[in-house]
């Protein structure tokens, strides 16, 4: 049975904050590895490129930038909440925030196709 508090909007914005931002660092390592073949091997990185150019890759880049947007919104969420004083309308700027990246996201998928 899930506990009531995490049933909340605002507990799972922090749950998506959090997660989002474990994803991220995971991907770093591959982002930079990548940008090591831009330096020491351009045929390797004409590869990945060509790769990278699939569409499946390009649905992967959306949910990329939803991640970061979502950290983005996230983490402005939490500036918020230790700067401003408190009022109900966090539980309406985190639903902001999840579809302000959506959106975001969403304009980069349509131009990337």
């Amino acid at each position: 049975m899930i506990a009531p508090h995490r049933r909340q909007s605002l507990w799972l914005a922090f749950a998506l904050h959090r997660i989002s931002g474990v994803a991220l660092a995971l991907f770093l390592p591959a982002h930079f590895y990548v940008l090591g073949l831009a330096l020491s091997d351009p045929a390797s990185l004409d590869g990945v490129l060509h790769w990278a150019d699939r569409p499946l890759v390009k649905f992967a880049e959306f949910g990329l930038v939803f991640l970061l947007a979502v950290h983005l919104f996230g983490g402005l969420r939490l500036m918020a909440l230790e700067f401003l004083p408190w009022s109900d309308r966090q539980k309406t700027f985190a639903a902001s925030a999840a579809a302000l990246s959506v959106l975001l996201a969403g304009i980069f998928l349509l131009r990337a196709v």
